[in-house]
C-alpha cells in the first residue's frame, strides 16, 4: 500500500504537468458562467456557440503549446518561440528560448537565440533576467550583431531598476557605470548622446538622494552625523543645484553641534562654525541666508571671546 507522501506527490506532479489545462478549465467554468448569464439574458444561439467555440480553442492551444514544450525538435521549438515574440506572447516564447539556448550554443544562431530570450524577458518587464541574458550575450559573442545594442540594454535595465531617490541607489550607481562602459566601447555609437542624456538623469538623482541625506540628519538634530553627510554631498556633487543651501546647513549644523556640546569642547567647534562662515560668504555673499549666517557668526564670536576670557587665555 501506497504512502500518503507518494499519493501527495503524485498529485504535484500531475498539477504541475497540467497547469496550462487546469488554468484553462478553471476559466471555462467562469466563462461557462458568463454563457449561462447571456442565455438567461435571451442571447441567440449563435452567440453561445461563438463562446463555447472560444474555450474550446483555448483549451486546444494550451494542449499544443504544452506538446511543444515537451517536444525535443528544437527547430520547431526555435521557430515557434520568434512566432510567439513576434505576435507579443512574450512569457510563451521566453520559456521555449529558456530550453533551447544550450542546444544552440556554439551554433550560428546562438546570438540570436539569447538576444530573443533577452528581449523576451525585457518585454516582460522582468529586467534583472533580461540585463542578466543581454550581458551574457555582449560578454560572449562579441562579434555578434547584436553587442552593441546588448550592451546598451544591460545599461537601460539598470536604469529601469532605479528607484526613487530616497531608497538604495546601487542600481543607480550601476546603470551609470554600464552606460559609461557603453560609450568608451561603441564611441561611434548613435546612442552616445541618449546614453550620455541618462547618465546626467541618473546623477541628479544621486545629487537629490545626497542631498534628502544631508538633510534627514539635520532635521534629526543628528548635528554629528549632518556635518559628515552636508561635507560629504558638497564633495561628491561640487556643482549641485543645492549647493548654497547645503553650505549653510553645514555652517548651522556646526553652529548647533558646538551650541549643545560640552564646555570643553565648546571653543573649538564655535571656530569651527567661524570657519565654514566665511567659507559660505565668499562663495554666497548676496545669499538669502546671508543675515542669519551674520547673527550665527556674532554669536559665536562673543561665545569664543567669552570662553576664552573665562578660561584665563
Amino acid at each position: 500500500m501506497q504512502s500518503f507522501g507518494y499519493y501527495l506527490e503524485q498529485n504535484y506532479v500531475f498539477l504541475a504537468k497540467n497547469r496550462c489545462l487546469i488554468k484553462i478549465l478553471s476559466v471555462s467554468f467562469s466563462i461557462h458562467t458568463i454563457i449561462m448569464y447571456f442565455c438567461t439574458m435571451f442571447l441567440s444561439r449563435n452567440s453561445v456557440i461563438f463562446l463555447i467555440s472560444t474555450v474550446l480553442l483555448l483549451i486546444s492551444s494550451c494542449g499544443g503549446y504544452e506538446k511543444l514544450l515537451k517536444s525535443s525538435d528544437y527547430a520547431m521549438k526555435y521557430d515557434k518561440a520568434v512566432d510567439y515574440y513576434e505576435n507579443e506572447e512574450y512569457v510563451r516564447a521566453g520559456t521555449l528560448f529558456d530550453q533551447i539556448a544550450s542546444i544552440y550554443r556554439g551554433t550560428t544562431k546562438a546570438d540570436t537565440v539569447y538576444y530573443y530570450q533577452a528581449r523576451s524577458y525585457y518585454m516582460q518587464r522582468d529586467y534583472i533576467l533580461a540585463g542578466h541574458h543581454f550581458n551574457n550575450l555582449a560578454t560572449n559573442y562579441p562579434n555578434s550583431t547584436y553587442r552593441e545594442e546588448s550592451e546598451f540594454m544591460v545599461a537601460y535595465c539598470y536604469y529601469k531598476l532605479s528607484p526613487k531617490p530616497s531608497l538604495d541607489q546601487e542600481s543607480t550607481e550601476k546603470a551609470i557605470n554600464s552606460f559609461q562602459l557603453f560609450i568608451i566601447l561603441n564611441p561611434g555609437s548613435k546612442r552616445i548622446g541618449e546614453a550620455q542624456a541618462f547618465i546626467d538623469e541618473l546623477r541628479n538623482k544621486l545629487v537629490q538622494k545626497s542631498y534628502m541625506s544631508g538633510k534627514l540628519y539635520f532635521n534629526l538634530s543628528d548635528y554629528k552625523a549632518s556635518i559628515i553627510a552636508l561635507q560629504n554631498s558638497l564633495n561628491d556633487f561640487p556643482n549641485t543645484e543645492h549647493r548654497e543651501e547645503l553650505m549653510f546647513l553645514l555652517l548651522k549644523s556646526h553652529f548647533l553641534l558646538a551650541e549643545n556640546s560640552i564646555q570643553q569642547r565648546q571653543v573649538e567647534r564655535y571656530q569651527n562654525t567661524v570657519d565654514e562662515y566665511y567659507s559660505f560668504v565668499g562663495e554666497f555673499p548676496e545669499s538669502m541666508y546671508r543675515k542669519e549666517a551674520d547673527r550665527i557668526y556674532d554669536i559665536s564670536l562673543e561665545l569664543i571671546g567669552n570662553k576664552n576670557i573665562l578660561s584665563g587665555q
